[in-house]
């Protein structure tokens, strides 16, 4: 990233899901970051299941709303310099450009900070798994 600390990122739930260590990416980002959370289209207690299940702790998450509602309620409360939408699709791209906040697919978000993909570390451990494979 470019350092900014004065920014408001948002990961899209799915695109949290395909990085490797979501815990990790929340830690690390909160270094360059003054506010970090989950939008999602799903239940309330999805997200919550997640962040909690892998040690998450966010400044805002979705609620009942959509992501558009979410992302418009994240911006009126937190006043930042920066808005970043963090996400998977091009469905994601155009909805951060229709409220109004920039966005980053998760790919190079992951490139650009050193986070490693999920399926990397399935790579590895699919490796792992044929070493096993040798033993007698």
């Amino acid at each position: 990233m470019n350092g900014d600390s004065d920014m408001t990122l948002a990961f899209e739930l799915e695109a949290l899901k395909e990085l490797a260590s979501p815990e990790r990416v929340f830690e690390d980002a909160r270094g360059w970051t003054e506010y970090i959370g989950v939008v999602s289209e799903k239940p309330t207690y999805v997200v919550t299941n997640f962040t909690r299940k892998n040690r998450i702790r966010q400044d805002f998450f979705s609620g009942p709303r959509g992501k558009a509602e979410s992302l418009e309620g994240v911006k009126d409360q937190f006043d930042t310099d920066r808005y970043v939408y963090v996400g998977a699709n091009d469905e994601d791209e155009q909805l951060a450009d229709e409220v109004g906040w920039e966005y980053l697919d998760v790919h190079d978000a992951a490139d650009a900070a050193d986070w490693v993909p999920a399926t990397h570390a399935d790579d590895e451990d699919d490796e792992a798994e044929q070493v096993r494979d040798d033993w007698p």
